[in-house]
């Protein structure tokens, strides 16, 4: 798959995504829920009948299409070797994760002003709860990381950032310097990297990030749909979460009674929940090698992210819109951003509600517009959503 058959008309991926009807919709949500392909469907369809033939025997299937997810996860992020925590959200995986530090003795946690809700609302209620949460502004994000660094003490118990900020796309490099940090007092580093992994490359290795956690979905760039969450857990790992699901001692209950004090099974069992749903995961794993199939690296991907949110902003600028009304962050490279243009405008919620009417579906949060391309939209279907947004640009500067 070649770069120039993504940007054509029509774009040479479209034909896979028929169900969601990519090529007659102007989808600039692929920074939040991108489309599924066809194959997901029927890998849905095979997890019903299979729990269909194998009843409770369907387990020995269903974890074969986890482990499936697990190497998927492990390939995006560079690690062959690592352990990948799966779960239904990233949320569990926090609040497990979080259950494991040892914040009665260093109850303090870094993090940034710029973190999803994820991260955000949870922080937020264990400061109420009496843990000391201490929030680093996150721009510019070019130096974040510095700022982080600085942060870590040794009443730290982890830092918790980004690697791309949610809310504008901006890239935050140099996090082997935080990771550098916490281990000098013996703190942990929890890396989020939804924004990044399946819309730029991401490696654990080069990145400098060996002994950090690294938590991420497929909801988003990675189009694996709900219930695809995981969590890299580094070699050596020894905590024990507090919140802990029965699965993390599946093995050794299949050779007696559970173990006291309470055990944990090694590598991803450390953090593993309790039964579920393994119709994600099916999908999921079709998924992957749809993408493996027609070579959608994370190489080629963000080379077509950078070309199609490039467009975009070319194409905004094109529009010499009042800057009191909407603008970009001229600031910010494009090599610095990920996968979505933000637009910064107040009326940023009136404004999304009016590109839906006009067929165009983006997103907004706070003062920000989102638009987010993906691989199976055209050049001229991201034109054509930008013409859209002038006309609505237009239609408000003349009430």
């Amino acid at each position: 798959m070649t770069p120039e058959a993504l940007y054509a008309t029509p774009n040479a991926l479209a034909p896979h995504y028929h169900r969601f009807r990519v090529a007659d919709r102007l989808l600039l949500t692929g920074h939040s829920h991108q489309a599924w392909p066809d194959v997901g469907f029927e890998a849905q369809a095979r997890a019903w009948l299979d729990a269909a033939e194998y009843v409770d025997d369907k387990w020995e299937h269903a974890f074969a299409m986890a482990e499936r997810v697990r190497r998927g996860f492990a390939r995006l992020l560079d690690d062959p070797e690592g352990a990948i925590a799966l779960g239904a959200n990233t949320h569990e995986l926090l609040v497990r994760w979080l259950s494991a530090l040892p914040l009665a003795a260093r109850p303090r946690l870094v993090t940034t002003t710029g973190e999803f809700h994820t991260i955000r609302r949870q922080l937020d209620r264990l400061a109420e709860a009496g843990i000391t949460v201490v929030k680093v502004a996150a721009l510019p994000a070019g130096t974040l990381a510095e700022r982080l660094a600085r942060a870590v003490d040794d009443r730290t118990a982890a830092v918790l950032v980004s690697a791309v900020l949610y809310e504008n796309a901006h890239l935050v490099p140099d996090l082997g310097r935080v990771l550098a940090a916490c281990r000098r007092v013996g703190a942990e580093l929890l890396v989020d990297a939804y924004h990044a992994l399946g819309v730029l490359p991401f490696s654990i290795r080069r990145e400098g990030l060996a002994e950090a956690f690294v938590v991420g979905g497929g909801y988003k760039y990675c189009q694996l749909g709900e219930g695809n969450c995981f969590l890299r857990i580094p070699s050596g790992c020894t905590l024990r979460p507090v919140i802990t699901g029965w699965f993390s001692e599946f093995e050794s209950l299949a050779h007696g009674e559970p173990a006291t004090p309470v055990g944990y099974g090694d590598g991803a069992a450390r953090f593993a929940g309790a039964t579920y749903d393994p119709t994600s995961h099916y999908r999921a794993a079709s998924v992957f090698d749809f993408f493996e199939a027609h070579r959608l690296t994370p190489d080629l991907l963000r080379r077509v992210s950078q070309h199609q949110v490039g467009l975009l902003a070319a194409r905004f600028d094109a529009l010499d819109a009042d800057p009191a009304f909407i603008r970009r962050e001229y600031a910010v490279t494009l090599p610095e951003l990920g996968g979505f243009l933000a637009l910064q405008t107040p009326r940023a919620g009136e404004l999304c509600r009016g590109l839906r009417e006009r067929g165009v579906r983006a997103d907004y949060r706070a003062g920000m517009l989102r638009l987010g391309p993906a691989p199976y939209l055209s050049d001229a279907q991201l034109s054509d959503a930008m013409e859209a947004l002038g006309s609505l640009v237009e239609e408000f500067a003349a009430r």
